[in-house]
Order: structure tokens, then sequence, then C-alpha cells
């Protein structure tokens, strides 16, 4: 079996002040939370943005698994539509201590360059840091993290940079090569 070498970043915020929006990209693009947890679309919203890239942790969930985790008090999905076309998405998952993660963000391949994933970030972040507002019983948020690899777009740490998020763990490690899951076969 081959393998990739795969470096992993994680990085976070501790304030809500260390958010740094990028403006907003302009047309048609709006940001809706899908308040009915649905494994279908959340599956369809991570093979279409993460195919590319090789996301390939969670093709073997079942139905049950997925709807397991989507219906976790305080994890939420946010979709950025442009024009009402599925553009890209933000996971967010509350976690102990008042810690939220950002636990996937990416867009859709035919939607990136467009200055959508800085907006969608950003949109998301702040939504992080007010999640106890939406999740009676949970603690306000203290910190928002999240972690990039070499295998994701090209773009991602700088964006993340750019938002505010500091690094603060380096991971490297050997992992099975795979191939493109994609969305359908040859993605």
């Amino acid at each position: 079996m081959s393998t990739v070498t795969v470096t992993t970043w994680s990085l976070e915020q501790t304030s809500p002040d260390d958010l740094a929006p990028a403006a907003e990209p302009g047309g048609d693009v709006r940001i809706v939370r899908a308040e009915v947890p649905s494994p279908e679309f959340s599956r369809f919203l991570y093979t279409a943005v993460g195919g590319d890239i090789r996301w390939t942790d969670r093709l073997a969930l079942t139905y049950a698994q997925w709807q397991e985790h989507l219906d976790r008090p305080g994890t939420e999905t946010w979709v950025a539509y442009d024009k009402g076309t599925p553009a890209g998405y933000v996971e967010l998952q509350a976690q102990d201590e008042g810690a939220v993660e950002i636990v996937y963000f990416g867009l859709v391949p035919a939607f990136r360059g467009r200055r959508i994933g800085g907006h969608l970030l950003s949109y998301a972040t702040a939504r992080a840091w007010d999640l106890a507002e939406r999740w009676p019983g949970l603690p306000a948020t203290k910190r928002v993290w999240l972690h990039t690899c070499s295998k994701d777009g090209e773009h991602a740490m700088a964006n993340y940079q750019r938002r505010g998020f500091r690094l603060f763990d380096t991971k490297v490690e050997e992992e099975p090569a795979v191939e493109t899951p994609g969305p359908w076969p040859g993605a």
C-alpha cells in the first residue's frame, strides 16, 4: 500500500476580537443555517467540497451515524449559496469547556476563487463565537479552533490566518494514499 505524507496544522482564536472579517463578495451570495439535520444533504456537501481534495474520513459512515453526529447539541451546518446554488459549507461542533471546532469548511470547486471563502469563514467564525446563544445549556464560547492540512486547497492556510486564526500545533504523518472519492466516480 502506498502512503502520502500529510502535514496538519491546528489554529485557534481565543477571543471574538481575534476575528478579522473578510469583505462580502458581492453578488447574490447568502449564508443560511441548515436547521434540519439531514444526513443526505450533509454527505452531499462533504463530497462536493472534499471530493477533489480527498476527504475520506466520513465516507464509510452509515445513515444512522451521520444522523447521530448531526443531532449532537451544538452541531450546526452553515451553507453559502450563490444565486441559489450551494457553493460551500461550514460545520461547527461544540466541545468541552467552551471550545467550538470548525470541523469542516470549504467550497465546491466551481465556486473557489470568487471571494466567497473568506466571507463564509468570517460568518461561520462569528457564529461559533455566539453558538451558546442558539443552544441553551452550552457554555459561552472561549475558543474557536480548526485544523487544515497539506491536502486542503492552496489558499486555506492564508485564509485562516487572514481571519485571525493563530497556529498552535503542527503534525506530520504518513497516511494511506486514497483515490479521489469525489461526489461521483472520476471527480
